[in-house]
């Protein structure tokens, strides 16, 4: 006979660190829309556009491996990534300015094993983790749940306003252990962090011994304007660089496929860290990325998927100007797949509900600030949606921001 039991009944032995676990509303989001009957224009999970992913060769290089490698592909691999993909990616680096060495290199399950990895290893409870205002949270999460204590820095046009990092510190009365920053076409809002900050950036690190979490999903994605060097390049090797990369946004999502660029101290550690979480990144993500980059496919894709996002971010913004130019002001990227929209007057929690309601998803701006600002603005993602359906999403929302309103005017 078995026991039945009424959830809710018995007391749970929770660690003390249940509570910092906040979860993530962007990732929270993918569930809500599920459950959607009705037609809805989706700007707001940050994907790569269905039809850019090389969905054929793909399959393709999947085949091929299979064939390969038989019964292997299926097999664990190297904690610190599988030797084919750890050869072809540093020589793909070879060919940027981020050119590094084998020691310094470890394959992630995505780019947010590398967040939770950086967490592990230099957060401790109490300590302060400095991050931008408004910023990806799932980074914040990830903070938070090894007890950070997240102070938050404003940005502007060129990125985190990095001037105002030693008064926030002075305010603190103590250093960062960490900084988290992206500082190409940011996550939520498309800035990008300026060259004369990137380097003031590393000076404080520096100065104050913290770690700077360098989180760039998105720096291959440049659209438009000059490339800047990135913060691993400027500082060349610095142990207090930690470098996180991932081809969820430049090949496809579900690959889980990613990698960090660290001190080979640092890679150490990770190594024996990533063995008491997954034991290794799964080996058929990893083969499938190995063949598309040995096999010469990413400059070319990332010319195509570069022009696909130049037009989809120009498109939106065309509309944004149509519908609502009196009401709202938004950012202009040049890369990646976002823009940060600011509605004076609009409180865009209520109109998330709206909207939802009306056909058209965004992700409200207190979702992406650790201390819950930007009651007023909203993150839209225009990477993964046609012209001519962002035309329809960007009607929508104007049309339940007009609602909302009159609401607010009677």
């Amino acid at each position: 006979m078995t026991t039945a039991y009424t959830t809710g009944t018995t007391t749970l032995p929770w660690s003390t660190r249940r509570d910092a676990l906040i979860g993530s509303v962007i990732d929270s989001s993918t569930s809500l829309l599920a459950r959607q009957s009705h037609d809805i224009v989706r700007f707001a999970m940050g994907s790569p556009a269905a039809e850019a992913i090389p969905v054929d060769l793909l399959s393709e290089i999947n085949g091929r491996i299979s064939a390969t490698h038989g019964a292997d592909v299926l097999d664990y691999a190297a904690t610190e990534g599988h030797p084919l993909l750890r050869t072809a990616l540093l020589e793909f680096l070879d060919t940027t300015d981020e050119a590094t060495v084998d020691e310094r290199l470890m394959i992630t399950s995505g780019g947010m094993q590398g967040l939770d990895l950086a967490g592990k290893l230099f957060v401790d409870p109490g300590d302060l983790v400095i991050v931008e205002a408004p910023t990806y949270t799932n980074g914040t999460a990830t903070m938070l749940s090894y007890g950070a204590d997240i102070e938050e820095v404003p940005t502007d046009q060129d990125g985190m306003v990095v001037e105002l990092l030693p008064e926030i510190v002075k305010r603190a009365g103590r250093t960062p252990k960490a900084i988290y920053v992206i500082p190409n076409f940011q996550n939520p809002s498309g800035t990008t962090l300026s060259l004369a900050r990137r380097t003031q950036l590393i000076e404080l690190a520096r100065q104050w011994n913290c770690i700077i979490i360098d989180d760039d999903p998105y720096g291959l994605l440049r659209f438009e304007g000059q490339p800047l060097p990135s913060l691993r390049a400027l500082g060349e090797g610095d142990p207090l660089i930690f470098s996180v990369r991932t081809f969820s946004k430049v090949l496809a999502p579900g690959l889980r496929v990613g990698w960090v660029d660290a001190d080979p101290r640092i890679v150490e550690k990770m190594i024996a860290a990533k063995q008491a979480m997954d034991t290794c990144t799964n080996l058929p993500g990893q083969l499938v990325v190995a063949d598309f980059l040995t096999g010469g496919h990413l400059p070319a894709h990332l010319d195509r998927l570069r022009d696909l996002y130049r037009t989809r971010k120009r498109a939106m913004q065309d509309q944004l100007t149509h519908h609502l130019s009196d009401k709202a002001t938004w950012t202009d990227p040049a890369g990646g797949f976002f823009l940060w929209l600011t509605v004076p007057g609009i409180d865009t929690s209520t109109l998330f509900e709206t909207g939802l309601a009306g056909g058209v998803a965004f992700i409200p701006g207190r979702a992406l600030s650790a201390g819950g600002n930007f009651g007023d603005a909203l993150r839209l993602c225009f990477a993964s949606t046609a012209p001519e359906r962002t035309a329809v999403g960007i009607q929508r929302l104007a049309t339940s921001i007009e609602a909302l309103s009159v609401g607010t005017r009677t």
